[in-house]
């Protein structure tokens, strides 16, 4: 974690968003899928919004297709050994999560603890 952080630390109380930009981190229950928190290839950490300043809608609204909006209690992050560090006034960044490719089951299984504490708090509206 950087030092040059010049943005106040989240609370475990904090709320943060995940946006749901595919339709397989959806399942047919409409829960979250364990794909949904698998880092990228060259990322560092996993992007989120924080919700304090955002709605979900609103969170929504910065992609051209977003799927759903699941929110993540900081606390929970924390509990399983990650940190969720606010890089802007908007976002943060969940940390310590290993690429697929460096430790694929250790990988796995965070993605899936983060996605069973997550929930779907926004959808788009079915017409």
């Amino acid at each position: 974690m950087s030092t040059k952080n010049h943005f106040n630390s989240l609370p475990d109380s904090a709320i943060v968003y995940r946006a749901l930009l595919r339709r397989q981190w959806i399942d047919e229950a409409n829960l979250v899928v364990f794909s949904a928190y698998l880092l990228r290839p060259n990322d560092r950490g996993l992007s989120v919004t924080i919700a304090s300043v955002c709605s979900p809608e609103q969170c929504a609204a910065k992609f051209t297709n977003c799927l759903g909006v699941a929110s993540l209690q900081v606390g929970q992050i924390r509990e399983l050994g990650l940190d969720a560090v606010r890089d802007s006034a908007f976002h943060a960044e969940i940390f310590g999560l290993p690429q697929v490719k460096d430790d694929r089951d250790k990988a796995e299984r965070l993605a899936d603890l983060l996605a069973q504490r997550s929930s779907i708090v926004w959808q788009p509206s079915q017409t």
